[in-house]
């Protein structure tokens, strides 16, 4: 006896069809899931439609049933890179450390994945989570009296700063973990007599302690917007 719909009340529509065993091997959100987990594997240059294809076991042109480029791949990747950045609330009432706070989570979730930065970047998502982070970041610059074109221009400088201080860190990684780390290198050609100034700073300029380095950018970002006077905390603001 078949058991493919179930009858109904006159005029409704039949139930829908009940499947069994595995389930579709192709949707937008698994393909997206599969592309991330590749990504952490061979990373973003070994990354291509069609091993993916392959890794989902489909044909390649399936893929583009869901993703007509590549680019569009990457796009909605980045977008799912931000999906816990929002996950809990801020801790603090303080513009600052919010901001902060929203910079240490971008940073998180683009370390979180293998070329994470590299696949974020240049891409534009109007996805709910990045347009959710975008408009949260705003959101906190604007409680503190900032101007709408000032909120917006400094948000987009703690993103690239974010941005571009994890794709440095994760390329500083990558050339770690592949083989001897340039620091040695540098150490060699950096002669005190030569390079006066630079030698002193050899032992920050060759830490791996990514970590301090970001916090110290964080707090000079955040003290410059600070010292524009925009904000209601700054020394200086005019009323």
């Amino acid at each position: 006896m078949s058991s493919a719909s179930t009858p109904g009340p006159p005029g409704a529509r039949p139930a829908a069809t009940t499947t069994r065993g595995r389930p579709p091997k192709l949707d937008q959100a698994r393909t997206v899931d599969v592309a991330l987990a590749l990504l952490d594997e061979v990373g973003l240059d070994a990354l291509t439609m069609r091993r993916l294809a392959e890794a989902m076991d489909v044909r390649a042109g399936a893929l583009y049933r869901y993703f007509a480029t590549k680019h569009e791949l990457l796009t909605a990747m980045a977008e799912a890179l931000l999906a816990d950045c929002l996950d809990r609330p801020l801790p603090s009432p303080d513009w600052s450390e919010r901001l902060a706070e929203l910079a240490r989570r971008m940073r998180s979730a683009l370390l979180s994945r293998r070329d994470g930065a590299r696949v974020y970047a240049g891409t534009h998502s109007t996805g709910r989570h990045t347009l959710g982070f975008a408009d949260t970041l705003i959101g906190v610059l604007r409680e503190a009296d900032f101007a709408p074109d000032d909120a917006a221009r400094a948000a987009l400088t703690v993103v690239n700063f974010t941005l571009g201080h994890t794709l440095e860190e994760q390329a500083a990684r990558q050339v770690t973990d592949d083989g001897p780390a340039d620091p040695e290198r540098l150490r060699e050609a950096v002669t005190p007599a030569q390079y006066p100034h630079l030698a002193p700073a050899l032992p920050v300029l060759t830490s791996t302690d990514f970590a301090a380095h970001f916090t110290f950018g964080l707090r000079l970002l955040i003290e410059g917007l600070r010292a524009t006077g925009r904000g209601p905390a700054s020394p200086g603001a005019d009323g």
